[in-house]
This record gives C-alpha cells, structure tokens and sequence, in this order.
C-alpha cells in the first residue's frame, strides 16, 4: 500500500506540475497576443535554468516573458558559465540556420573547407556586393559561403522576385554573381524558399543585409572584409 500511495502521489505531483506550466504558457500566451497583436506567436518553451518563457514569434523578436506575463525583456539571453558568458539566445539563431539543408542555399564551396558562413544578402545591397567580389579570397581561405535569400524590401518587391528567378534559374550561382554586377535576370519560377528565408532572417535578427552569421554562432550584423572574417573564424 505505501508503495502504490508513493507512486499515485508522484504522479500527482507531476501532473501538478504539468498543470502550472500549462498555465503560465497559456499567461504568456495570452498577454503577448494582447500586448503584440501585429505578431503571430511562433512558439512558446519555458527556459529550465531561469524559469522565463522563450517567446519566438513569427517575423519579430524573441522575448523572454516571466511566468505570469507581467513582463518581458526582447534581446539575447546569457548563461553565465564561471568566467565564460554563453549566448544562448545567438546559439539557438545558429541551430536554426544550420537545421537547413545546403541545397536550400546557394553554396559557393571552399575545396579545403575549415569553416563557413551563412549570409543574409539582397542583390542591389552595396556591402552585398563588396562582399560577393571576396567570395573567391574567402574559399582561398578555406571558408565555404552560404547565401539565404533575404530581399529588403519584403516578399513580393521586385528584389523578391529577382531572388526567385536566381534561386529557380539553370545556375544559381553564376546569377547571382550575374545579379550582383546589376545584370537582369530572366524569369523562372520553381518551388522556392526565398520567402521562408526572409522570414526566417527576421526571426533570428536580421535587419539588413548583408548579415553574416559564422559557425561558432556569431552574428555579425553588416560587410567584414575576408581577412578579418578569418580572423573572427580563428583562421
């Protein structure tokens, strides 16, 4: 008999806890949907170490919303690790670009490839283009560039639509070099993830182009000349 009484009072006490995590969701939830009406709630996960809420929502910022939704803080969440500061908010940016597969990108491959970078990049961005024209120097380099599509002035601008024709051309890689040097390209349709990306470039901070994010998690938010992104890769 006490062996069962334990375990109905374990699960008791786990559905308890259950419950209160449901409500304080349904909280956060609730007061976001309130306060922040122009965004739609991506997802919701209680963070285990601060007993915060991790609020992604769609196109926005990620907040960091206190149980019963009273308040939150919008920017990166740091773990500090005895003398080590971590930036969990710029690794969880990190795990969603690399959750991508390649062949989604327009991949410009280094043959003795030490790291990579993934960039957010339109195609009449200045700093863009500055950086294209590293491109041979950064795989020299041994660093592998990746571009996502991130077209600024949103889904269905003529850059939008110059990105689709790049991404559903016969060579997306030479159209893009193409684009950057201000030629036109002709019209392609395909299934596309040109629009995802821009989404997804808002959802991890993105505000303008080109952003570069490195493999050891990174954000750089604007044009770093190749040697200094080496440097910034331990190259």
């Amino acid at each position: 008999m006490g062996y069962v009484a334990k375990s109905v009072s374990a699960v008791a006490l786990t559905l308890i806890g259950m419950t209160q995590v449901q409500a304080g969701e349904q909280e956060v939830r609730t007061a976001v949907a309130n306060a922040l009406p122009q965004y739609a709630v991506e997802s919701i996960e209680q963070h285990s170490g601060s007993g915060l809420y991790v609020v992604t929502l769609d196109n926005g910022p990620i907040l960091h919303v206190t149980p019963n939704g009273e308040y939150f803080i919008a920017g990166d969440m740091f773990q500090i690790d005895g003398k080590n500061l971590i930036n969990e908010t710029e690794q969880k940016k990190l795990a969603k670009i690399e959750q991508l597969p390649e062949s989604e990108m327009i991949v410009y491959k280094a043959e003795n490839e030490k790291a990579h970078i993934s960039v957010f990049t339109d195609i009449s961005c200045g700093y863009c283009r500055m950086l294209h024209k590293e491109v041979e120097e950064l795989n020299d380099l041994g660093i592998t560039v990746r571009y996502l599509a991130y077209p600024r002035a949103g889904v269905g601008s003529e850059s939008y639509n110059q990105m689709v024709n790049i991404w559903c051309s016969d060579d997306p890689k030479q159209w893009m070099t193409n684009a950057k040097l201000g030629k036109e390209v002709p019209d392609n349709k395909c299934t596309n993830p040109v629009a995802s990306q821009f989404r997804l470039g808002n959802s991890v901070g993105v505000r303008g182009t080109p952003s570069i994010i490195l493999d050891n998690g990174k954000f750089i938010p604007g044009y770093l000349p190749a040697q200094e992104l080496a440097k910034e890769l331990n190259l």
